[in-house]
């Protein structure tokens, strides 16, 4: 699925994040950024030591932030790394944080001039992050960071599972259907 948001595609793929030849693809990273399970670690083993050396030299990202390194290994030409919160039942600002994950990383999409980003389900993994809470989130924030993301011409959503296809799809179709 598909749609044209502005001067933006956003879509909804079912694929392996660190195969996406574009540029920049996201990390849901935890907020040492020096690696762990899920898209973290398959990003992190696909990009190489280089990736890991140089998020050493970051020292870290606060929940809801993001900030970039080089692509390395990846055919990414860059990672974004997004820190997501961990789902604690929604009582710890969860939502607002989730949202600004996204929004952080369009900004930091938008400083360095990229037209293409791929998202993973941020949160959504270890993090526990329930999905359709967390589609309805991606979609809505990314959707109303566009307009200062001038630069961003295309947005992919990125799942691996059918849940979270099926999630980020709705999620986006909502979006295409609500009335303007």
């Amino acid at each position: 699925m598909d749609a044209l948001i502005g001067a933006a595609r956003l879509s909804v793929v079912r694929t392996d994040i660190t195969e996406m030849a574009v540029d920049a693809i996201v990390n849901a990273a935890n907020s040492s950024l020096l690696g762990g399970g899920g898209v973290d670690g398959a990003i992190h083993r696909r990009a190489g030591p280089e990736l890991l050396a140089e998020c050493f030299t970051l020292g870290g990202c606060a929940v809801g932030d993001a900030c970039i390194t080089r692509g390395y290994g990846l055919p990414a030409r860059h990672v974004i790394h997004a820190v997501g919160p961990v789902w604690e039942g929604g009582r710890a600002n969860e939502a607002q944080l989730l949202r600004s994950a996204y929004q952080r990383a369009l900004a930091v999409a938008q400083a360095h001039g990229l037209r293409s980003i791929a998202f993973p389900a941020i949160s959504c993994g270890i993090h526990g992050y329930p999905h359709s809470p967390a589609a309805s989130i991606a979609v809505n924030a990314v959707v109303d960071a566009l307009p200062q993301a001038s630069a961003v011409r295309e947005v992919m959503f990125t799942a691996l599972s059918d849940e979270i296809e099926r999630a980020l799809t709705l999620a986006l179709r909502l979006i295409i259907d609500r009335p303007a």
